[in-house]
């Protein structure tokens, strides 16, 4: 049966590679678009015989997310899987003896925790009615709230850890309809989380997305829904919530 997914935040870094990926498995992509000037998605479209469908979102913004649930609903009777992955880093700085960034704090929570919770919201109904009904969310071991080490990254690390309490509630919503939430951490990534390529971090996007898909295929393959949802890192390894 052809397969159908949406992931959000797919204009470039792990998104992209993550659609690109989900394209080569068979599926049909519905691709998040927030950066109107990046191309890779317009420029990739032709290579997917109309498997393939841009959509601007703005997963901070209600109306954005209803108008691209509308567009995606007039598409598809279905989503087998849900992949939140749009996601902004900043504040690293603030501290308590010193600035604190509070409105740059509220947009990190605005799209890393609200964000992901507006999707499930407006595309349930559609997540519930496809075979694989798996909602996955990606989220950071800065959301680890006991095993945190950082001496700043307020706003970041609340808001993974706001993302990773409402993956269980969602979780417990839909497991009882046959659905189910997977929470990836994605390892430290070269990535633009913050505005420009961290050319530092261990891994590449593209590595990340290839480990995250394996790791999404066993757990499907697994067929089992636990009590609570599964926290993973990108190769598989439990995480401790």
């Amino acid at each position: 049966m052809h397969k159908v997914a949406c992931v959000t935040g797919a204009d470039r870094g792990l998104g992209f590679e993550l659609t690109k990926l989900l394209l080569k498995q068979g599926y049909t992509v519905f691709a998040g678009r927030f950066l109107s000037d990046w191309d890779w998605l317009d420029r990739a479209v032709p290579e997917y015989d109309g498997r393939l469908i841009p959509v601007e979102l703005d997963v901070s913004d209600d109306e954005s997310v209803k108008f691209a649930a509308k567009l995606i609903a007039g598409q598809t009777d279905k989503l087998d899987l849900l992949i939140n992955n749009a996601g902004i880093g900043g504040g690293k700085d603030d501290e308590i003896f010193g600035d604190m960034h509070f409105d740059t704090m509220m947009k990190l929570y605005n799209v890393n925790a609200l964000g992901p919770l507006r999707m499930v919201n407006a595309l349930s109904g559609l997540l519930l009615a496809g075979e694989e009904k798996l909602l996955v969310n990606i989220s950071s071991e800065a959301g680890q709230i006991n095993q945190t080490w950082r001496e700043g990254w307020y706003g970041y690390c609340m808001s993974k850890a706001a993302l990773n309490v409402q993956s269980n509630i969602v979780h417990n919503q839909l497991k009882s309809k046959g659905g189910r939430v997977l929470v990836i951490h994605p390892g430290w990534m070269k990535s633009y989380m913050s505005g420009k390529l961290n050319e530092n971090a261990d891994i590449s996007t593209a590595e990340s997305a290839g480990h995250i898909m394996n790791t999404i295929r066993q757990y499907l393959n697994s067929g089992e829904i636990s009590q609570h949802p599964a926290f993973l890192d990108y190769k598989g390894e439990v995480m401790s919530w």
